[in-house]
């Protein structure tokens, strides 16, 4: 369990939630915690507004489905009059991963899946209870369009002209903002670029409807990896919820391979196991990126990256949601680079373009 600094000053949240018996479930974590407390509950968004005004909490817990008002609507109304950092906790029903994915781009700072069945109540407010805390250090990130939107279609950006060493890999860690900012990345990025994979902190459930959203933008090709599933070019492919993702070489390469085993800096995927076994993998034709979230969670395998010399990059302060983990990396000296959210893309395709140059003149 990570350790609280406990002081007299506690974290004020208002659970929203039209299930009397999730309130109190949530109200019940969130009171075990030393530094934090419930000052109110609410259940629907109606009596939510009148509270937000009358408790002013610093952090937000909201249900997306809600009689009279859903919570992604109240949220779209909260983020233009009343920015809050908000933590969606949701079921993992299809629509309400879409609907909960939207939620994140138009400013939700991060998710959590309802306790249900066999679901460990500790695990639960453990998770909620680091969340909080992430939300509570974090900056609502709200997105310019918070018109309701459906997936458009592909757009293609422009091809890279010049060929990427074959044995390059990208990996791309986030936490608390990242299902946003990796949206952002790979809105930019041509669809021939290197394979990239990806390790998001996101509960088992909404991994594959976040690969599934991020396929129908992107020029690239990006799925839920699998067990086995190779790496190619013009394919991302994202670590599932509970999973880790190892990359490993295979006799074309390289082959993804995904383990259950203990959590890593209290995540199941870790960013940390990702990088570390890139590093291992591809060695100096490996691209590390490091992006918002809370935690140290892929510093110590950026560092690894770095010494196996690839490439390293993480995003700055003032574009984090949260910045936590890129944070931690700058103080182990694990990074090479650092850039905003709007220029990673555009560093990226530079490294990979330096990294191909050294085969090409082999050649």
């Amino acid at each position: 369990m990570p350790l609280v600094k406990i002081n007299s000053r506690k974290i004020k949240v208002l659970v929203v939630d039209d299930s009397a018996i999730v309130r109190k479930i949530l109200s019940e974590a969130i009171a075990a915690e030393p530094d934090m407390e419930v000052v109110g509950t609410a259940p629907d968004p109606y009596v939510a507004q009148d509270k937000i005004v009358a408790l002013k909490p610093e952090v937000l817990t909201l249900d997306i489905e809600m009689p009279r008002l859903n919570g992604l609507a109240f949220l779209k109304q909260l983020m233009h009059h009343h920015p809050l950092p908000t933590i969606i906790v949701s079921s993992l029903g299809q629509a309400s991963c879409a609907a909960t994915l939207e939620a994140l781009r138009c400013g939700a700072v991060d998710v959590l899946a309802k306790p249900a069945g066999l679901y460990s109540f500790y695990d639960f407010q453990q998770s909620l209870a680091a969340k909080i805390r992430g939300a509570a250090g974090s900056r609502p990130r709200i997105a310019h369009d918070l018109a309701p939107t459906e997936a458009p279609e592909k757009t293609l950006a422009a091809a890279s002209s010049t060929a990427a060493d074959s044995r390059t890999v990208i990996a791309i860690g986030a936490s608390t903002g990242g299902t946003v900012a990796i949206q952002d990345i790979l809105l930019q990025l041509s669809a021939d670029m290197p394979p990239i994979v990806i390790t998001q902190h996101i509960p088992a459930g909404f991994s594959l409807a976040f690969a599934n959203r991020l396929n129908k933008v992107c020029s690239m090709e990006v799925r839920e990896a699998a067990d086995g599933a190779i790496p190619r070019r013009g394919l991302a492919l994202v670590a599932p919820g509970d999973y880790h993702l190892l990359l490993r070489r295979a006799a074309a390469g390289y082959a993804i391979e995904l383990q259950q085993g203990p959590q890593v800096c209290y995540q199941r995927p870790s960013v940390d196991v990702m990088f570390a076994s890139v590093a291992q993998a591809a060695g100096s034709h490996g691209i590390g990126v490091l992006l918002t979230g809370m935690g140290t969670d892929g510093a110590k395998g950026m560092l690894a990256l770095r010494s196996a010399g690839a490439a390293t990059i993480a995003q700055d302060e003032a574009s984090c949601v949260v910045y936590g983990m890129p944070r931690e990396a700058m103080r182990l000296d694990a990074v090479g680079t650092v850039a905003s959210l709007g220029n990673i893309a555009g560093v990226l395709e530079r490294t990979v373009r330096q990294q191909a140059a050294p085969a090409a003149t082999a050649i």
